[in-house]
């Protein structure tokens, strides 16, 4: 029997190549000669044995397949082939969130605040699609992406913004259960309750926007350590300095939509995508600022207009497919010897059962009052020194003092003194 994908697809070429799954822009060959431009992923022949790497990669596409939305990358197609599985989605021509971040950093500009603000809005309307989606029995599958961050965001050469890779999504349809206590996605892109071993639901993925709006608003990292132990440990602490007084030209009552969205408690966050995009949107209309998807796409045509090694949309859309985005889920065995460390990359899914104990702060941080309407407006003062700009050195809070690294903290990041090693 001929190879299916020899007959429906078209290899033009290679995107990349990961540890995990490699991807290539192909040419997908219809009845009557229609061709379809895509991409597609698949897994590398040495994993194909690994079950437990093929179940979470059929759970992203079983997930992604149920989804149809404008701002999400759709998935058109799953299979098998030379003993090995892909899939085959929409080939976005255009940029990723994170490569125009480095681009304008590089000039020290940030995305005009009416084109932040839009980026996010769409972002928003995709979130909250699959955050209600249902199955053919109208049954809630329950996603989350849970790893909403710069590069998993992409922006056409139109402006359409389009959310990608539910790789790390949680969601009733996956066969492969992730243990609670165990936690997906980028550590600077992660909620306070994930840190802490929580189930998380939906609630996650407003947070991580709102680190991304800020972020865009201030052209600063808002938690980034100088190693992952201190990065979770500023995400734990959840110190959020208020971004008028690091923008001047942002407004009071944006400053406020954003706080809203990383409040550390989640009752009192936006409970719903819909409900921050539906705040965005009303202060987009009351400070007669103008965003359309013609100045989101203006951004991305100066990015690809720039000769630079990532000019080609093509190569931005293989940085988003490959490895990290494929990483499968682990739990630490927590009676296993500290001297067998590994250091943690970012995107590696970790236990952080028993990481409340092991932070140590040498003083409690204090919190809102969860029960006074005013919780949601109650801010932190700024932090001393500001969190560093994208491709600068790390910096935090002066105040933030850890203690000594024990139990699982010392097991994943090494060491015992209050500075941890770099890793």
């Amino acid at each position: 029997m001929a190879d299916p994908t020899q007959q429906k697809y078209k290899i033009i070429r290679k995107f990349d190549a990961g540890g995990m799954a490699e991807v290539f822009i192909a040419d997908a060959v219809g009845a009557g000669g229609i061709i379809k431009r895509v991409a597609i992923k698949r897994i590398l022949p040495s994993l194909v044995e690994n079950k437990k790497f093929v179940a979470m990669f059929l759970d992203e596409a079983r997930v992604a397949t149920l989804l149809s939305h404008a701002n999400i990358v759709q998935t058109f197609d799953v299979g098998e082939s030379d003993n090995s599985f892909f899939i085959v989605m929409e080939f976005v021509d255009g940029a990723s969130l994170k490569g125009i971040i480095d681009h304008l950093a590089e000039r020290g500009a940030l995305i005009p605040m009416g084109a932040a603000i839009k980026f996010v809005i769409e972002a928003c309307k995709g979130l909250d699609y699959a955050h209600n989606a249902v199955d053919y029995r109208n049954k809630p599958l329950n996603i989350v992406h849970r790893d909403i961050s710069p590069p998993n965001l992409l922006i056409s050469v139109r402006g359409e913004v389009k959310v990608v890779d539910f790789g790390l999504a949680k969601a009733a349809s996956q066969l492969e259960e992730t243990d609670p206590g165990v936690v997906k996605g980028k550590f600077s892109y992660l909620c306070p309750e994930a840190i802490q071993g929580l189930v998380v639901d939906h609630r996650a993925d407003i947070f991580s926007l709102g680190i991304i709006l800020w972020e865009l608003l201030t052209g600063k990292r808002l938690f980034y350590g100088e190693n992952e132990y201190k990065t979770v440990q500023l995400v734990e602490r959840c110190h959020i300095p208020a971004i008028s007084q690091l923008n001047p030209h942002v407004p009071q009552v944006l400053d406020d939509i954003v706080y809203k969205a990383l409040i550390k408690d989640r009752d009192l966050r936006f409970q719903h995508a819909a409900d921050f995009a539906d705040a965005l949107t009303s202060f987009l209309f009351s400070a007669g600022l103008k965003a359309t998807s013609q100045d989101i796409a203006a951004l991305v045509r100066e990015f690809k207009g720039q000769g630079t090694a990532r000019t080609d949309g093509e190569a931005n859309l293989a940085d988003l497919l490959v490895e990290e985005e494929l990483l499968a889920g682990f739990t630490i065995d927590d009676q296993a010897s500290a001297a067998d460390a590994v250091p943690v990359e970012a995107g590696e899914a970790i236990d952080t059962r028993g990481w409340v104990d092991d932070l140590g702060f040498d003083a409690p941080i204090p919190e809102p009052d969860s029960g006074t309407a005013a919780a949601a407006e109650k801010k932190e003062p700024s932090a001393p020194a500001p969190p560093p700009a994208y491709g600068a050195g790390p910096a935090e809070p002066p105040s933030l003092v850890t203690g000594p690294k024990t139990g699982l903290l010392k097991r994943l990041f090494g060491g015992g003194g209050k500075e941890g090693d770099k890793s």
